[in-house]
């Protein structure tokens, strides 16, 4: 095992399950990852054994099938498999988040519907917040839901950047719902949308065009979403309850940024480990590269940034999981992970000199995938104005 990365105070049950995982991404994602990234293809074989795994159903309840996991836990798992592809991280990410959302806002019938189907990986998640014309600006949406006089609601509208969008048959959309409320953030509703896998109309109303051709992140199908006056009632309103959507979906994204810090944690080693093997093989000017001070001196500040990442990460999971409020921790773990993930692939790109720009070394494609931990899940601005507000709430002057 890495001497990095390593974390304290863990269970000999979450000690063996990231063993576990460690072990499949040896043996199962990492000697097939590039081919398939390459080919953009979609990791069939790989997801089947996340489901003999369980780890569809990490951090859902014992009671309803799952693993009964903590946020911790559920992101160490993340941070291996990530090492391995991130594109598979991704693959779990927004299904994890959609369970944690009717976990923690859905009706007991809602619970009871979904959450042993997802445990199983039987339902696969998705959550839909981003449009065409807002991006990180949720209160922008236009996608909006009517109710009309027999009690159902009409959904019309156009969602942007789902991950999963063609593979998964559940989406969590948050939408537009004018209930009088005098705050825009009141008058948006979480809908869970049951859909069919695949493209074209998966259900009435509901349009997957297609995948969206990306520069990496490859592999995961991620697609737009196009409503045209879908049909569906109060009951499938997560919650049973409209105008919380907003805050329902912001805690979701709370939980996401650890996720996404653990996915840039993840990428960041196998950049590393990449970067050092190759560094004690490549010769120059008569000796290892790994022996001028200038390579030793890029390592060193791989190694820091790869361990530094993964301590803020670690301590965001456990706020969470111990019931108190992590926006300020997640923002600053998904923040430092990220630039610091991208930073780290860019050296161990440069370590690889011309073989780096070459399609036969991994390092290729983690140098297109880092940049999506940038954006995803609220670009690094807005993890910065995120940070600054809550330490002006907390440093706040006293009159």
């Amino acid at each position: 095992m890495s001497r990095l990365q390593q974390t304290d105070g863990l269970t000999e049950e979450q000690t063996e399950l990231v063993k576990l995982v460690r072990e499949f991404v040896d043996e199962q994602i990492i000697p097939v990852a590039t081919e398939l990234e390459h080919r953009d293809e979609y990791p069939q074989a790989i997801v089947d054994g996340m489901k003999e795994m369980g780890i569809f159903g990490l951090m859902i309840p014992e009671e309803y099938g799952g693993l009964g996991e903590s946020l911790l836990t559920y992101a160490l798992c993340v941070e291996e498999i990530a090492r391995g592809w991130m594109s598979v991280s991704g693959i779990i990410n927004t299904h994890f988040i959609v369970a944690y959302l009717v976990l923690q806002h859905g009706t007991q019938a809602q619970k009871q519907h979904y959450l042993p189907k997802m445990a199983t990986g039987e339902i696969r998640g998705a959550f839909s917040m981003s449009e065409p014309g807002c991006g990180s600006d949720v209160s922008a949406i236009k996608t909006k839901a009517v109710k009309g006089d027999d009690g159902d609601w009409s959904i019309t509208g156009q969602k942007m950047w789902l991950t999963n969008g063609g593979s998964a048959n559940l989406v969590a959309v948050l939408v537009k719902t004018d209930t009088g409320a005098d705050s825009v953030y009141r008058n948006m509703t979480t809908f869970l949308i049951d859909k069919e896998s695949g493209f074209g109309e998966t259900a009435q109303g509901v349009t997957v065009p297609g995948k969206i051709d990306k520069m990496g992140y490859k592999g995961v199908d991620t697609t737009e979403l196009i409503f045209d006056g879908h049909r569906t009632t109060d009951a499938q309103i997560l919650g049973g309850e409209p105008g919380k959507g907003f805050y329902q979906m912001m805690d979701g994204v709370e939980v996401g940024r650890v996720n996404v810090a653990a996915r840039g944690c993840g990428v960041a080693r196998r950049a590393f480990e990449l970067g050092v093997s190759y560094a004690q093989q490549r010769e120059t000017f008569g000796k290892k590269i790994v022996d001028h001070q200038a390579v030793l001196f890029r390592l060193a500040d791989m190694a820091v940034k790869v361990e530094a990442a993964h301590e803020m990460m670690v301590k965001a999971a456990r706020k969470k999981d111990s019931g108190q409020r992590n926006d300020l921790e997640a923002g600053m773990a998904k923040y430092l992970a990220s630039e610091y993930c991208s930073q780290v692939v860019e050296d161990s790109f440069r370590i690889h000199g011309g073989y780096g720009y070459s399609k036969e070394y991994e390092i290729e494609r983690l140098y297109r995938e880092a940049p999506m931990l940038l954006i995803g899940e609220g670009t690094a601005d807005i993890q910065r104005m995120i940070i600054g507000r809550r330490l002006v709430e907390d440093y706040k002057l006293k009159a």
